[in-house]
């Protein structure tokens, strides 16, 4: 196949595996498109199938951990968690809007760093809704919080995140490494979007809410929260000695498995539909897709503009490309093709580029699948949110949070070093 041939071809399939998982024709799932899409790249020669195979070794740890995180999420809703998480917030928030935000900050926050992106986007955005009209206080600032965060408090730890899993993996970092190095920029984006909302939404929050009813707060599911913990201190562990951190996230999601199974609040066939197996199909499929892009042209027209080094100029300069590229060909891709592009120039580069993969997408819509979906959720209890809106709340967080964030990652490398 001729190169121009080959580049045409695997720009356009990659523009077409975009549109319908953003469309969804029929309602059907992202890799349905997806997958025959890879198949055609490898039997036209557009990408050699050793490449390819190649490009799905890599992402098999990767999809093999978010599969996990994913079972472990949807677990601990089934347990209750979530539940209680928002009695928690209707309760402390004393009827106060203002108040209820910070509480939807910080547990989306923290859902979001352990329990990966999507919990927050499936699982605390309808709680969230359910908890702001037993309030009767006004929902968008706190919809707008889920979806903020999502993205941008996925900075934190490896598993909050598929581009962080894909970063963590280029980055050679240990998993505290990582998170010590992380941390700054993870306070720092989450303060500019705390700051931003409430001023944004003020005349939401003033409009105030009654104090709760008194009904009956559900009981703290503590199997699950110590399981999460467990969890947690595993993937510390597994990265000191060594061990591929998805055999802890594993080894969470089997034990609350194990135990729903056995007091039959679970079937296996709903443990299975859990781990998403037809996203996961996507996200592989979607990696060859771009692999191919790659191969045919655009790894050399980027090349030219990615800055080389760790000085903080350098560093804004990685963070923008990719938070440009994300909003144009979505933050997977965005994080596939650059990430490559970005290690020779270290650790610092690759998490430069998780910054502006991670936080440019609140940018607009197509950032990111996570924000698709959460329009889609919000959609579905007759709500929508402007374009208009989305945007303009985006333009006022994303820069600034951008810039603190990587300003905040070139001091934590100063201080800890790479």
């Amino acid at each position: 196949m001729s190169t121009s041939f080959a580049e045409a071809l695997s720009v356009g399939l990659l523009v077409l595996v975009l549109v319908c998982a953003v469309v969804r024709p029929w309602g059907w799932p992202e890799a349905v498109v997806a997958v025959p899409a890879a198949g055609l790249v490898v039997a036209t020669g557009a990408i050699p199938a050793g490449h390819a195979v190649a490009e799905a070794q890599r992402l098999g740890p990767v999809i093999g951990f978010l599969a996990a995180v994913l079972v472990l999420a949807q677990l601990c809703d089934d347990e209750g968690l979530f539940q209680a998480c928002g009695a928690w917030m209707a309760r402390t928030s004393a009827g106060s809007a203002r108040r209820l935000l910070v509480q939807v900050f910080a547990v989306a926050s923290v859902i979001t760093a352990v329990l990966s992106l999507d919990a927050t986007v499936v699982l605390l955005t309808p709680v969230v809704f359910a908890t702001a009209a037993r309030l009767g206080a006004r929902p968008k600032p706190h919809l707008y919080a889920c979806t903020h965060l999502s993205n941008t408090a996925s900075l934190l730890l490896p598993v909050s995140n598929l581009t962080n899993l894909l970063a963590f993996a280029a980055s050679g970092l240990s998993f505290t490494r990582f998170a010590a190095l992380m941390v700054l920029p993870w306070l720092a984006a989450i303060a500019v979007e705390y700051v931003v909302l409430r001023r944004f939404f003020a005349a939401d929050l003033d409009a105030g809410a009654p104090a709760p009813a008194g009904a009956r707060a559900p009981e703290t599911p503590l199997f699950a929260l110590v399981t999460v913990a467990g969890t947690l201190a595993g993937f510390v562990l597994t990265s000191v000695v060594g061990i591929d951190p998805a055999w802890a996230a594993l080894a969470g999601a089997l034990v609350l498995a194990v135990r729903a199974l056995v007091q039959r609040r679970t079937t296996p066939a709903a443990v299975v539909r859990s781990a998403a197996v037809p996203f996961l199909a996507f996200v592989l499929a979607l990696g060859v897709v771009v692999r191919a892009v790659v191969d045919n042209g655009l790894a050399s027209a980027l090349g030219h503009l990615v800055p080389h080094g760790t000085s903080l100029p350098a560093l804004l300069g990685v963070a923008a490309l990719a938070a440009v590229l994300a909003n144009v060909i979505n933050n997977l891709p965005a994080t596939l093709v650059l990430l490559p592009l970005a290690v020779p120039s270290g650790s610092g580069a690759v998490l430069a580029v998780l910054l502006g993969v991670n936080i440019g997408p609140n940018l607009t819509y197509a950032g990111s699948l996570a924000t698709l979906l959460w329009r889609r959720i919000v959609r579905e209890h007759d709500t929508d949110v402007g374009l208009g809106e989305f945007t303009r709340l985006g333009l006022l967080v994303v820069p600034a949070a951008l810039v603190l964030a990587v300003v905040a990652l070139w001091g934590s490398l100063q201080i800890i070093g790479a």
